[in-house]
C-alpha cells in the first residue's frame, strides 16, 4: 500500500509533464505542416545530384 503513495504522484507527474510538453509543441507550431518535411527529403538529393552534373 505504501507503493501507491510513491507511485500515484510520479505517473501523475508524468502524465502532466507528457501534457505540457504537447501543449508548447502545438503552440510553436512543429504539427503545422506534416506533409512538405518528407516530400522535401526526396527533392533535396535530386537538388544535389543536379548541381553536382552542372559543375562537370
Amino acid at each position: 500500500m505504501d507503493v501507491i503513495f510513491f507511485l500515484l504522484p510520479v505517473a501523475l507527474g508524468l502524465g502532466l509533464g507528457a501534457v505540457v510538453a504537447f501543449r508548447w509543441a502545438v503552440r510553436d507550431g512543429q504539427f503545422d505542416d506534416l506533409d512538405t518535411p518528407p516530400l522535401r527529403v526526396l527533392t533535396d538529393d535530386a537538388k544535389a545530384q543536379l548541381a553536382g552534373e552542372g559543375r562537370s
